[in-house]
């Protein structure tokens, strides 16, 4: 997985922390970026990110409750707070929201990387360690949000079958219904969605592993290598192998899609 999402309209700022990220340890994160709550709740949706950095001025939504809400999908989701707003009553809310940090404009890059390796780190450790994070115990549907249920299926079972009768039944909805509402909130069809999944947890473990190619195809759900290779080119633009090169060949790039 190992990926930052980034939701600040402010793009310069945007900019600046993704130059910083670049041109520190943490230059394998693959970065996503998005001005306003409605492109960022779909990425949020579209990938698990490692870590949400996010600005409390948005033109969309107030930012403490775009943060619970992305807690919501995604529990144990570290949220850093960047923002030029220094009231102790916002950081407050933040901090009794369940966000893991609360940061002001500009931040230096010492104190970036320090929030990181508070936050970060333990969670990247995580999984790359497990390599396949299985859901533990019995899985819960929110009759309330089933999409949101879903995409937490998905993305805790990526590794195993998975198909839309399957899924639509677990959130108690019928396929033909559950197919369209998925696609409304996530912009990809069902199958869509679990390919990229697949082959973004795949990206992840190329880059921050040195398992077989078989084995990551096997571990990401793939039914063979020669299947995981095509929906992998097809995404990415290069075979697993020739994305793997190009990172460790050259360590300063940073894949950003």
């Amino acid at each position: 997985m190992a990926e930052l999402l980034i939701v600040d309209n402010d793009q310069m700022a945007r900019q600046e922390v993704s130059c910083k990220i670049r041109e520190s340890k943490y230059h394998f994160l693959s970065i996503y970026e998005a001005s306003t709550v409605q492109r960022g709740s779909l990425l949020l949706k579209q990938n698990q990110p490692s870590a949400l950095i996010m600005d409390l001025s948005l033109p969309d939504m107030d930012g403490i409750q775009f943060g619970r809400t992305a807690l919501q999908l995604y529990p144990t989701l570290p949220i850093i707070v960047l923002t030029q707003l220094k009231m102790f009553e916002l950081v407050q809310k933040a901090m009794n929201s369940g966000f893991s940090s609360y940061l002001l404009k500009p931040v230096s890059k010492n104190e970036l990387i320090e929030t990181f390796d508070r936050v970060l780190a333990p969670e990247i450790s995580s999984q790359v360690h497990y390599g396949i994070n299985h859901s533990s115990g019995e899985f819960v549907t929110d009759l309330k949000n089933p999409i949101d249920s879903a995409i937490q299926y998905i993305q805790m079972n990526y590794g195993e079958s998975l198909t839309l009768k399957a899924i639509s039944n677990r959130v108690y909805l019928s396929p033909s219904y559950f197919s369209r509402l998925f696609k409304e909130e996530t912009g990809m069809t069902f199958v869509e969605y679990v390919m990229f999944v697949r082959v973004q947890k795949a990206k992840g473990m190329l880059r921050l592993s040195s398992l077989p190619v078989e084995v990551i195809a096997n571990n990401t759900g793939f039914a063979n290598s020669s299947y995981f290779a095509t929906a992998f080119k097809k995404l990415v633009g290069k075979t697993p192998t020739e994305y793997r090169e190009q990172f460790h060949l050259d360590p300063s790039v940073t894949i950003t899609s």
